[in-house]
């Protein structure tokens, strides 16, 4: 049994690394203390989220029934693509069923063997694939190093190229230097892709995300793709940018054109998010404000958007860390290899607008006790 002993093979390299993973269900009213989930702005469970989730399902169905150029394409799905672009300040967007959706579509509707394609080392794992999936040249540059995407643009010998990057990195929190790549990109004459998953609802005044901030938004070299999983408490994807950009990718995108269309209710949901975003700018204020004193307590690198990381000595001591937060009623997340960019294992934190100033104060004090019993990497 050739697969059979493969499989118990790689399971005990995982349990003697510290890298065993499981999924653990939990309840609908689970107590404790969520700072491992990415509902930024706890508008999962916002009334009027539900309540238009829940209208969704009754007018149009629990799914959208085909790929969305059969008959899968909606009302609200062209109503959210609105929202989305006016919200990011684009031109135009197109709704995929999920944020790894999206990146996909964009890379690999864009990319192909004739193409070169850069991407910072940490970049989300959708990114990769995408990159991979494209079939194109691929250069990985140094984490946040506009001089090494320079001289990989440098290398494109009149190929089409690619950059591709995050407005906020998921693991360590940090911003990518969006104006500098644009201008790199600019001067090559190159695409840059920003995934703005972890900008969009908490970064950028209003949490318009760091694109629009910086004033890139609607520039024909600037992609943005954004998850509607995070801040907007839904589900579901999105590719911004010109109609050109959207009419090739309903055309090319595989990703797309063979996947059913995103349900109603996940639909509903984040356009109803989006409308309690617009209208509430001290939800994302607050995570600034939640993010920058926990960082300080923690003594941690303050975040650009909602994500903590906490280094740890090793996956062992993380996963111990993890489960002594847990046992005092705080959940915090625990990335260890292959999750981690630099294979460093860490104490993931999200900071949330949507827990009450007592649940807060009480898990601020609980990680400042497990940091100082399990340590940090410096």
């Amino acid at each position: 049994m050739i697969w059979e002993k493969w499989l118990d093979e790689q399971a005990g390299v995982r349990e003697r690394a510290g890298l065993h993973r499981t999924v653990r269900p939990r309840g609908p009213a689970d107590p404790v203390v969520d700072l491992a989930g990415n509902d930024y702005l706890g508008l999962s469970r916002h009334p009027a989220v539900i309540e238009r989730a829940a209208e969704a399902a009754r007018t149009w169905g629990a799914g959208a029934g085909a790929s969305r150029l059969v008959t899968g394409t909606l009302g609200l799905h062209v109503e959210l693509e609105t929202a989305l672009a006016e919200f990011l300040g684009q031109s135009a967007a197109l709704v995929t069923s999920t944020g790894y959706h999206a990146n996909l579509a964009a890379v690999t509707a864009l990319a192909d063997r004739e193409c070169l394609v850069v991407s910072d080392a940490h970049v989300h794992a959708s990114l990769v694939d995408a990159a991979r999936l494209s079939r194109a040249e691929v250069t990985v540059t140094p984490h946040n190093d506009v001089g090494a995407v320079s001289t990989a643009l440098a290398q494109a010998d009149g190929r089409r190229a690619l950059v591709l990057a995050e407005s906020v990195y998921s693991v360590l929190g940090d911003a990518a230097p969006l104006m500098e790549l644009a201008g790199v990109c600019a001067s090559y004459d190159a695409l840059l892709v920003v995934d703005e998953a972890h900008g969009l609802g908490v970064a950028g005044a209003g949490g318009h995300g760091l694109v629009r901030e910086l004033g890139l938004a609607g520039h024909y070299y600037v992609v943005v793709t954004a998850t509607l999983s995070k801040s907007l408490g839904s589900q579901g994807g999105a590719v911004l940018g010109s109609a050109a950009l959207i009419d090739h990718l309903v055309n090319r995108a595989r990703p797309f054109i063979y996947d059913t269309g995103l349900a109603p209710p996940a639909a509903a949901g984040a356009l109803a998010a989006l409308e309690v975003l617009s209208t509430r700018p001290e939800l994302p204020a607050l995570v600034h404000t939640r993010a920058t004193e926990l960082a300080r307590a923690l003594s941690v690198t303050t975040p650009e958007g909602a994500v903590l990381s906490i280094p740890m000595p090793s996956p062992h001591v993380a996963l111990a860390a993890q489960a002594a937060a847990l046992e005092e009623g705080v959940r915090v997340g625990c990335f260890r290899p292959p999750s981690v960019p630099d294979g460093i294992s860490r104490l993931r934190v999200t900071t949330s607008a949507g827990i009450s100033d007592a649940d807060w104060a009480q898990a601020a004090s609980v990680l400042a006790q497990v940091v100082k019993e399990f340590g940090v990497v410096p």
